[in-house]
Formats: structure tokens, C-alpha cells, sequence
């Protein structure tokens, strides 16, 4: 089996594809034909830190985060082409809502409206899965608990508030779709990896289950700083929160590191590590039908190198 360092990103009616020197976004139009941009990735080997373990995965996460958000609004817009007033309105309050750019969008700055979407995200992120795990464990304060397992509290706190996240999410209809497009995009990656021609019906047997998922990364970033946290003592709720925003690049950096390794290892150990968020998975990726597998493979045919040895570990 070979091991890509292809990877993917589901989109609104569409499918983002990253590979060694292009990108490409192909979303399903409302009339039902496909729009494709293909794009030349714009390498920078000037930045040395990006090629140093521990340290490149923050900047590639943030690299990763602009251009999916980038992809997401690009289909966003092409989805809702050509859908009836009614139905137009209906979509553009939820993704402005997801983006937050309305008022960007007035004042013409798109750049801006990528740039704080990201922004608000991570913001976000991190009051929802650091400073509210955190200061809910002072419900405890009255116990004498060591600095531990109050730790450990947090952590399973931390744990349950990812998964209820990911529960609420994919009962929203939009969501459902681009968890549908999730599943075809990472089928497709398997067929790749295992040789096989880009044809639907080879497509539809692997599983939509992928170890390189950005939610097998989410859940390896929860643990790794499950582990990080409780061996940095128990101070107070400013101190704390303090404490993890600076400790989140390295646990950043470590994830990184630990689930690409999973991604190209056959061992039991990377079988282990990986399970928890193969298993989150069946949340964050579903089934997907014919058409969307079409356009996960012209998403994949577009960024796959002639070169094979540029798409090698």
C-alpha cells in the first residue's frame, strides 16, 4: 500500500485536494455540473521551520487552516448559484454565520474577512476546548483533590465537550453534506494509496474511516494535552488558562508529528494510537453517494504528481 502525502478537505457540495505542487477545489453546481480550479501551490523553501519536526506543524496547521477557509467560502459561492431567491437567502444566513463575513463582504476586503475567520476560529476553539474545561473543574474546589486528577478531570471534560461539538454539528443538513463529502474524499485517498484505478466502483469499497483525518489530529491535540497538563501542576483559573495558550504550540507540534507517523506506519502501536480517532470518525464522515465520489476523483486526478517520487514520504 503506498502512502500519500495527498490530503483533503470536504467543502460545500465539494471537495478541496492538496498534493506536493498543486490544489485543487471541484464543487457540484446547483444546475449539477462540476466547477473546477486547479491552482500551482506556491512553495516556500525559504522557511526553514517549516521543515523542522515539532515546529512545522503549527505553521503548517495555520497554512491549512487559510487555505480551507479560503476553499469553504469559494464553495460556499459556487453552491449557491443558480438556487431559487428563496432558497439563496436560506444558505447565505448560514454561511455568513459560519464565516462571519457580511460585513467584509459590504466593504469589499476578502483578504480580511479569510484572515478573521481564522482568527475567530481558533479564538474560539480555544475558549470551547482550554478555558472552559478548565475553569469547570472549580466546581471541585471544595474537594481535596490533587492537582492530578483535577487534570484528569479537565481532560475527560475537554473529551466529552469535542464529542458533544461533533454530535451537535452533524445534525445540521449542511454539515451532513460535507461529512457525506468527507467520506468520499478519504475513499478515494485509499483507492489511490492502494493503487487502484479512479473508477466509482473501486472507490465505493474502501472504508471512509482515514488515519490522516483532521479529527484523528483534533483528538491526538485533546490527548497530548491531557498528558502536557497534568504534569504542569494546578494553579489558578488566569494562570491556567494562561499556561495552556502557551503550551498549545508544542502540543501542536507533537500532534503533528505523532499523526503523520500514524499515517505511514503499519505497526500495532500506530494502530492503537490512531483507533480513538477512526472511531470519531464515524461522526465526521458518512457514506457518500456516486456524485460525490465523482467529484472527489476529479478533485484527486488533478494534484497527483507525474512525478511518483514527489508524493513519497
Amino acid at each position: 500500500m503506498k502512502k500519500t502525502t495527498i490530503g483533503g478537505m470536504a467543502l460545500i457540495e465539494g471537495i478541496m485536494m492538496k498534493g506536493p505542487k498543486k490544489i485543487s477545489i471541484v464543487i457540484r453546481k446547483p444546475n449539477g455540473e462540476l466547477y473546477k480550479e486547479v491552482k500551482d501551490l506556491a512553495i516556500d523553501d525559504t522557511n526553514k521551520l517549516k521543515k523542522i519536526p515539532f515546529i512545522r506543524g503549527v505553521f503548517i496547521l495555520f497554512e491549512q487552516m487559510i487555505l480551507g477557509t479560503k476553499a469553504l467560502m469559494k464553495s460556499a459561492d459556487i453552491a449557491l448559484e443558480e438556487l431559487p431567491d428563496e432558497e439563496k437567502e436560506k444558505q447565505k444566513d448560514f454561511v455568513d454565520k459560519l464565516f462571519e463575513k457580511k460585513f467584509f463582504q459590504k466593504i469589499g476586503v476578502t483578504d480580511i474577512a479569510i484572515y478573521f475567520s481564522v482568527v475567530v476560529s481558533i479564538v474560539l476553539g480555544i475558549l470551547l476546548f482550554f478555558y472552559i474545561p478548565t475553569w469547570s473543574v472549580e466546581v471541585f474546589k471544595g474537594f481535596s483533590l490533587s492537582s492530578f486528577w483535577k487534570n484528569m478531570i479537565e481532560g475527560i471534560v475537554r473529551v466529552i465537550i469535542f464529542i458533544l461539538y461533533l454530535l451537535f454539528a452533524s445534525q445540521m443538513k449542511e454539515i451532513k453534506r460535507v461529512f457525506e463529502y468527507h467520506g468520499a474524499e478519504h475513499k478515494t485517498i485509499f483507492a489511490y494509496e492502494n493503487g487502484e484505478e479512479l473508477s466509482i466502483p473501486n472507490i465505493k469499497k474502501y472504508s471512509t474511516h482515514h488515519p490522516r483525518c483532521g479529527t484523528s489530529f483534533l483528538f491526538i491535540v485533546i490527548i497530548i494535552s491531557i498528558i502536557i497538563f497534568t504534569i504542569s501542576g494546578w494553579q489558578s483559573v488566569i494562570m491556567r488558562t494562561l499556561l495552556r495558550l502557551l503550551l498549545l504550540p508544542v502540543i501542536i507540534g507533537i500532534s503533528y508529528e505523532i499523526i503523520r507517523w500514524a499515517g505511514k506506519s503499519e505497526s500495532i502501536l500506530a494502530r492503537i494510537i490512531s483507533y480513538p480517532g477512526l472511531w470519531l470518525q464515524n461522526i465526521t464522515t458518512k457514506e457518500p453517494d456516486e456524485k460525490q465520489i465523482e467529484v472527489a476523483i476529479e478533485a484527486l486526478k488533478e494534484v497527483v504528481p507525474e512525478d511518483r517520487k514527489l508524493d513519497e514520504w
